[in-house]
């Protein structure tokens, strides 16, 4: 049975990789640069967060991804610059990403800004196939490994304050071809599709010492459902936040985290799949989060750094 579900997880995750070509993270709220290029510098300081994810621990081939992310305003408040990198292993596949992101922006009302971003990068890509122990061993569709470097660019939109934010973005606009496999019955083409995503999130003061932040990240494509995360946290005296996370048609999980000042914090989340027929052979999705910012601008300047 084991077998069965890592060919199934090879084939929808390794081959097509249409849906599930982005990496997903429970800590969506503290990982827009991935996403979004027009977050680059939105918190006046130079900030570099990191994450690493296991997902489905116990099983064989599981996805295991890493993600950092490092940005700051440039020259002045109204431009920002930033680079992300992502790692994302799921079984023979391996897919290394990075990009760089620019942002420009503009005073939106009294408390608020509009950036405007740009991503432009590339992702090399290796499918160890040969190294897979079949049930067939003539299996035309396994019989060669594929190594492919694919360039792409993207933009977004990003409006935020110090209470909250709204992002629209689409990361990776070329929707490249990675590999064209003649098999039996005629030819299988891989390619990525364009994803797009819209983000959300606000700060909703209930008491001095109370705070209450829910946030969403949604993401489409045009061959699969949509989905999103929806996440409610409570945060407390502006140290400790513990949260809850649905995430549609897949898992349901909960966050905790601990601000150890204005510059440093971490988080950890476990999630669950609840719907996947892989949450029979796992024991769940560990996921943990690092940030620090080195510099903040002077007192009085829009900073989101320490909720989003």
């Amino acid at each position: 049975m084991k077998k069965l579900i890592f060919t199934t997880l090879v084939f929808f995750l390794g081959l097509n990789l249409m849906a599930q070509q982005s990496a997903m993270f429970t800590h969506y709220m503290y990982n827009t640069l991935a996403t979004n290029p027009a977050f680059a510098g939105n918190n006046g300081a130079l900030s570099v967060s990191a994450m690493h994810r296991t997902q489905w621990l116990g099983f064989d081939g599981a996805p295991e991804t890493q993600s950092i992310g490092i940005h700051s305003p440039i020259y002045s408040d109204n431009t920002g610059l930033g680079l992300s990198f992502v790692r994302d292993k799921i079984g023979p596949t391996n897919v290394v990403s990075f990009a760089l992101d620019f942002s420009y922006s503009i005073k939106a009302g009294q408390n608020g800004r509009l950036a405007f971003g740009l991503k432009a990068g590339a992702k090399k890509m290796t499918n160890d196939l040969t190294g897979l122990e079949l049930t067939n061993p003539d299996d035309n569709a396994f019989t060669e490994d594929f190594d492919s470097m694919l360039p792409n660019f993207g933009f977004g939109l990003y409006y935020y304050s110090n209470k909250g934010y709204l992002g629209v973005s689409i990361p990776e606009l070329l929707e490249n071809d990675l590999y064209e496999k003649t098999v039996e019955g005629g030819t299988n083409l891989g390619s990525e599709k364009k994803i797009y995503y819209l983000t959300a999130g606000y700060l909703f003061d209930i008491t001095t010492n109370l705070k209450f932040k829910p946030t969403t990240i949604l993401r489409y494509t045009t061959v699969a459902p949509l989905q999103a995360d929806i996440t409610g946290s409570v945060i407390f005296y502006d140290r400790v936040w513990v949260g809850a996370m649905v995430r549609t048609g897949d898992a349901v999980g909960g966050l905790l985290g601990v601000n150890f000042s204005d510059r440093f914090a971490i988080g950890y989340s476990f999630d669950w799949s609840y719907v996947n027929e892989t949450a029979n052979y796992n024991s769940g999705s560990h996921e943990v989060m690092l940030r620090y910012n080195f510099i903040f601008k002077e007192e009085g300047k829009i900073r989101s750094s320490r909720y989003f």
